[in-house]
């Protein structure tokens, strides 16, 4: 069995040959060069993912069991890193034919055309489910991590069900691992305790965890009744990666403040104990050339606006949005709403067209939110309307991934007007669509993406007066400018790819492998704080 020295050795070599020279320009990242470093360098080591979303999902339909695989970034990127290295993925088993296609530890080879690794699938009650996902992940964490002035709401039943939930996911790792050499890639805020619980048991054990939401600032994050367990938790990493340098820097600000530990901030580290966790920023992305080479045909795109009834010569701007309340929806229809007043000649040529994917449901806050965005869209299409053309056309469902680039393809302006967003995804989309250098994004400065698209137009959702200017001058963007700043948005996405964020994620996951001599250097179970395992198993 490979020893942890032969692993900093492999990763040694493995960073020599894929990282650019100091001299040199960095090299693209692309799925085949992804899947040959870890090809070459990780035979033998056990790689895990923990990820609440599956990669392949199974459901029952009548007399039909049939699969599919989500539309995610998440799935996009790790995927690849998982065929590569015969890992295994562990997830919430939802599909309503997951069960009856897996075995009796919940495992399965996928993907099911091809199989090359393992899913283990976690069986959650409605209960569990209820408390860990839709209670504390979603009523919690989400409304307290992302300032949208949404107040969270901390349930003590619904903690003990997160708790639960992670200390039932780490038993799994655990049981996956088995002794061999591993990396663990811990995905998300469903997972802030599962760390420090694996870490305690397999100290040798490499675990990186991406956190895909924003950090909040200190203040903002001490309401928390369970701070310093989810910190504790989040401490159990040896690389802790947000989407920009701002949630890094909150980060350690809030565990500097709030928690017994040491802080480096020349070094972006903090210290638990004895372990020592690195907090870097990875920006995530999309895999541009797979979405292009998806490529629409001008009939495809006609086709899409006639089957909503949009006339071919009404100028179109889109959202494509879960209906949640961090993206700004009714802002965005505030600002339409201005648009129109400020800018009579649209009336009657121009359509908003909301695509919008009911999310959450079960959760108060997101019925409310549905219901007020119907009241206004009805309020805004009186105001304005008249009896064959409506301002707001509100596309409530879950669309496919042809609708969603076929209204990028359409749309003359694509609206990302997010009150706060770890990064968001469908700017990127928008731009990778756009391979006719048209098309305008507007987009809040509030998101990740804003920090790497300087080239869009950067407004803030809070100002209808901005937002609504910002929609003419879109809109009247001469055909000249929108390729400029297209070409340059297009290259951005194009070298920052899905590919490059998982590649430089596991690179610097290699340099701290190469760093850990020990035992020694990770923490202990007798760390002040740890998660006491007996109340959550």
């Amino acid at each position: 069995m490979p020893t942890r020295d032969w692993l900093a050795r492999s990763f040694r070599h493995a960073i020599a040959k894929w990282l650019p020279s100091e001299s040199g320009s960095e090299r693209e990242w692309s799925r085949d060069r992804l899947v040959s470093l870890l090809r070459e360098r990780l035979s033998g080591v056990r790689v895990v993912v923990v990820a609440n979303r599956e990669p392949y999902i199974h459901n029952r339909v009548g007399d039909e069991l049939t699969w599919i695989r989500p539309a995610s970034g998440l799935v996009t990127a790790l995927d690849p890193i998982m065929r590569a290295t015969g890992g295994v993925w562990v997830a919430h088993g939802s599909g309503s034919g997951d069960r009856e296609t897996s075995d009796d530890r919940g495992r399965l080879a996928v993907p099911p055309y091809k199989p090359s690794y393992t899913l283990r699938r976690i069986w959650l009650n409605k209960e569990e489910e209820r408390g860990y996902y839709y209670g504390f992940s979603n009523r919690a964490l989400w409304p307290l991590c992302h300032i949208a002035y949404t107040r969270p709401v901390f349930d003590a039943a619904d903690w003990e069900q997160y708790a639960r939930v992670n200390a039932r996911f780490a038993e799994a790792v655990l049981e996956e691992i088995d002794g061999a050499p591993a990396i663990v890639l811990v995905q998300d805020y469903h997972f802030a305790l599962l760390p420090r619980i694996v870490k305690t048991r397999r100290p040798d054990a490499i675990i990186s965890h991406f956190w895909h939401i924003p950090w909040p600032n200190r203040e903002a994050f001490r309401i928390c009744p369970w701070q310093e367990e989810i910190l504790d938790g989040l401490l159990g990493s040896d690389l802790l990666g947000f989407h920009v340098q701002l949630h890094c820097n909150n980060f350690l600000e809030t565990v500097d403040r709030l928690i017994e530990s040491r802080v480096d901030y020349e070094q972006f580290s903090a210290t638990r104990g004895s372990h020592v966790t690195n907090v870097r920023p990875f920006p995530i992305s999309i895999d541009m050339e797979g979405i292009s080479q998806n490529g629409l045909r001008r009939s495809d795109v006609q086709a899409f606006r006639q089957s909503l009834g949009l006339r071919d010569d009404w100028a179109l701007a889109v959202g494509v949005d879960r209906l949640d309340y961090t993206k700004g929806i009714p802002e965005r229809f505030r600002a339409v709403d201005r648009f129109l007043e400020r800018y009579p000649v649209w009336r009657g040529r121009f359509v908003f067209l909301q695509m919008g994917a009911p999310s959450r449901t079960e959760i108060n806050e997101y019925r409310e939110l549905n219901e007020s965005i119907e009241d206004l869209v009805a309020h805004i299409n009186a105001k304005h309307g008249t009896d064959d053309w409506k301002p707001i056309c509100l596309a409530r469902a879950h669309h496919g991934v042809e609708d969603v680039f076929a209204g990028y393809r359409a749309a003359n302006v694509c609206v990302v007007s997010s009150l706060h967003d770890g990064m968001n995804l469908v700017a990127k989309e928008f731009v990778a669509a756009r391979d006719d250098l048209q098309g305008v994004l507007i987009l809040s400065p509030f998101t990740g993406a804003a920090r790497e698209m300087p080239e869009a137009l950067l407004v803030n959702p809070y100002a209808t007066d901005a937002f609504a200017d910002a929609l003419n001058t879109a809109l009247t963007m001469s055909a000249e400018e929108q390729r400029r700043r297209m070409q340059r948005l297009r290259k951005q996405v194009a070298e920052h790819n899905i590919f490059r964020w998982a590649g430089l994620l596991l690179t610097e996951t290699f340099r701290l492998a190469e760093h850990h001599d020990g035992v020694g250097n990770h923490g202990d179970a007798k760390t002040r704080g740890t998660t006491d395992l007996r109340r959550i198993s």
